[in-house]
């Protein structure tokens, strides 16, 4: 019988696009995606073949709460939002992701979810250098 190697863990191609490495945590890597009009990270947990907060046991689904608590905090901390969005939705993106976007009442978006509201508003390279280590400063190292 041949031997099949496990499955090995891959960044969605759709995601690699769209954001932008900031920190890697126990389970997930944490991106910013390019959308300067909100402070949008997204996690996403580094095993094979996860579509589903189902598809974790209950150690990993732990873990990926207390990464999205440290996400969500450092989003908080670094911009003051009114609001902070989470959700994981993968409709488009099956790889197994969760949103952390701060929402302010005056943003292009709002009240409205951010999805197809308008056009994203890609970073600088100067903004994306200030944003990245404005988010690593409240990010544990």
């Amino acid at each position: 019988m041949p031997h099949t190697a496990p499955a090995r863990y891959a960044l969605h191609p759709q995601l690699a696009e769209d954001t932008h490495p900031v920190a890697t945590l126990a389970l997930s890597e944490v991106r910013l995606m390019d959308d300067a009009n909100y402070p949008w990270l997204i996690l996403v947990p580094r095993l094979p073949d996860a579509r589903e907060l189902i598809d974790l046991d209950s150690a990993q689904r732990n873990l990926l709460t207390e990464e999205i608590d440290i996400v969500a905090r450092a989003v908080r901390d670094a911009f003051r939002p009114f609001k902070l969005n989470i959700a994981a939705l993968g409709n488009q993106v099956p790889q197994l992701h969760v949103h952390v976007i701060g929402r302010d009442q005056g943003d292009p978006a709002w009240p409205a979810p951010v999805w197809g509201r308008v056009a994203a508003r890609p970073y600088s390279p100067e903004q994306l250098v200030e944003r990245i280590t404005r988010l690593q400063a409240t990010l544990p190292a």
